[in-house]
């Protein structure tokens, strides 16, 4: 696993594309697992400071004390549809999945750094006839699979 400075240090071009997917909106969409094991998704703001990708909530919320139980997690950014008639306006979505590790707050609201398992940006290509994924892994890197 890996923080998001170790993430940028290796795959730069791929973070910068990614730190700008999560930036066009303020709320993210956070998916955790329920104390039965099945999916929870919530809104959740993200924040790229420090060489960390970080999350927050609210007290005892519930994406707190699910992260608190089980770490695991996974991070969709904001998406835009493209103009009418112009599908290769899309700019594509990003996904981070990891392991929540809890900070200290300077009140009683939970903050956590996201500890990085798997990064992942979906787009078009220019020509707008390719769905290009482009994902990076911890010890592995950066690849890109094309689809017609």
């Amino acid at each position: 696993m890996s923080s998001w400075q170790e993430f940028e240090t290796d795959a730069p071009e791929l973070a910068s594309r990614v730190r700008e997917r999560f930036s066009i909106r303020k709320h993210c969409t956070l998916a955790t697992s329920r104390r039965d094991g099945s999916p929870r998704i919530s809104g959740s703001e993200v924040e790229l400071a420090d060489g960390e990708l970080r999350i927050g909530s609210m007290p005892d919320a519930v994406k707190a004390k699910d992260l608190l139980r089980d770490p695991r997690l996974a991070l969709h950014s904001p998406t835009v549809d493209p103009p009418d008639g112009q599908p290769t306006a899309w700019e594509g979505e990003a996904k981070v999945a990891g392991r929540a590790l809890p900070r200290e707050s300077p009140d009683a609201s939970h903050r956590f750094a996201v500890d990085i398992t798997e990064v992942v940006l979906t787009r078009l290509d220019d020509a707008g006839t390719q769905l290009v994924i482009t994902s990076w892994h911890p010890g592995r890197g950066v690849r890109e699979i094309r689809r017609d």
